[in-house]
């Protein structure tokens, strides 16, 4: 096949999705994390379908402001009730455990297990996902009304599981193109037991990479990067550093097999060609298209499009993070995504490749049917007026390890956490905390609160 357009064209949805959704089902019960051999087994089972390059970085690896942790292994978790049956086991759903607890066993009262215990009481019949990559603790999750209906009485925990020095692994494949020139195609490999936020972008991905990789003619170079969230993205940037000019485009794949339309979240500038393209891409399938400014949170686009990278890249998916009552609950399972959904979705990057090869979309309408986010009424006063410069502008700093930052990863959005991406992300000298305000809708104290507490961490310095 000679273009993408034609490849595009010649799509076999119904093929395609049911090749996505066996490639789920297939991911689907693999104990994923930060790190260990569930990464591991999952990028063997991609390898099986492109040839992978895998990466090793040993535990304790400086990438830019992150150290490598130590890796982590889960083989048994249990809680035995007074009675000595098991009502909570990692052997029947992968959410049962906090990600990277420490190995415990010992015998203790309700009251004592409860504040290990984690629970949706207003989804009480789901599990939640909850993990702790940077503060050593242990926990379990199971649905509130599991939890409500535990006896009184002497329980019995035990977690087998070892956290030591390792590696962290990803993955990357590069499908050449007449020009060096890279589109990349970033998915996280880390969440274990969901459908939609993990292993829908993963499907996506290879099967894009199938699809290229049967055209002819591709300007373009295409990197398809599969590794642990966040992390993995920086140790990535970290080792490429001296090659990102050769970056052109870039899109984040994940939430793409639900039943929503598709959404787009724009690059840092908002105005890059990979902006253009998507829109225009979707508007010729005839696909209704949201779009969305950049804000510093979510998936990994918020390590390509700190301040110091500033990489043009964007996130398309269908119902973004957090904005669909599945997100990060056991209900994020392989009944939540769909064939249908999953093929649509593939069309939509394929159509976006198509878009980029073919060159100037400088013209090209939005075609959104939503709007940009509103800006709040800019009100400037004296704490509006403060500008800074972040001083570690590469990928996120680590705030966790400057008390920063909560260490109960997937509890919820915290205003302030937010607060101070926002003014890490946009302090490059130019913007002022009334700039930020505009921007991201917070109010003007609670940036400066933010832009205090990250002064003092030594994180900012402030402009003249």
């Amino acid at each position: 096949m000679s273009t993408i357009r034609q490849a595009l064209t010649a799509l076999d949805r119904d093929a395609a999705g049911r090749s996505m959704m066996d490639l789920a089902a297939e991911l689907y019960p693999i104990p994923r994390s930060l790190t260990g051999d569930g990464v591991r087994a999952t990028l063997d089972r991609i390898a099986r379908r492109m040839p992978l390059e895998r990466h090793e970085l040993p535990t304790g690896t400086q990438i830019l402001d992150w150290t490598v942790p130590r890796e982590w292994n889960p083989r048994e978790a249990w809680i035995r009730d007074p009675s000595g049956r098991r009502v909570v086991d990692l052997a029947d759903h992968s959410l049962h455990l906090v990600g990277y607890s420490t190995p415990v066993h010992r015998r203790m009262t309700l009251d004592e297990l409860l504040p290990h215990l984690h629970s949706l009481p207003e989804q009480p019949d789901l599990i939640p996902y909850r993990t702790s990559y940077y503060e050593e603790t242990w926990g379990f999750c199971l649905p509130h009304r599991l939890l409500a209906s535990l006896p009184d009485g002497e329980h019995e925990v035990c977690i087998d599981a070892s956290l030591e020095d390792g590696s962290m692994t990803w993955g990357e494949f590069l499908l050449p193109g007449s020009s060096a020139e890279e589109v990349l195609i970033s998915s996280h490999v880390c969440h274990p037991q969901l459908a939609n936020d993990n292993l829908s972008g993963i499907a996506v991905a290879l099967h894009l990479a199938e699809a290229l990789g049967r055209v002819s003619e591709r300007r373009y170079s295409y990197r398809f990067l599969f590794a642990p969230g966040g992390i993995g993205a920086i140790a990535w940037l970290a080792r490429n550093r001296e090659r990102l000019d050769t970056f052109r485009h870039g899109l984040i794949a994940a939430n793409l097999g639900d039943a929503g339309g598709f959404h787009y979240k724009r690059s840092r500038r908002g105005d890059r060609e990979i902006d253009r393209a998507v829109a225009a891409a979707l508007a010729n399938l005839g696909e209704d298209l949201v779009t969305e400014d950049f804000f510093p949170f979510g998936y990994d686009e918020r390590q390509y499009c700190s301040p110091g990278f500033d990489l043009p890249v964007g996130v398309l998916t269908r119902t973004p993070w957090g904005r669909y009552p599945e997100y990060h609950t056991s209900a994020d399972d392989l009944s939540f995504i769909s064939a249908e959904a999953l093929a649509g979705s593939l069309a939509a990057y394929l159509a976006t490749a198509a878009m980029l090869e073919e060159g100037d979309v400088r013209n090209c309408a939005e075609g959104s049917s939503g709007e940009r986010q509103r800006r709040r009424p800019r009100v400037p006063d004296s704490v509006g007026d403060r500008r800074y410069r972040n001083l570690k502008p590469f990928g996120e700093p680590q705030l966790g390890r400057r008390g920063l930052y909560g260490g109960l990863g997937g509890a919820g959005r915290r205003e302030f956490e937010i607060a101070m991406l926002w003014v890490l992300n946009q302090s490059d000298g130019e913007h002022s905390l009334d700039d930020i305000a505009e921007r991201s809708g917070l109010p003007e104290g609670l940036l400066g609160e933010a832009a205090d507490a990250l002064l003092e961490a030594g994180l900012l310095e402030e402009q003249a």
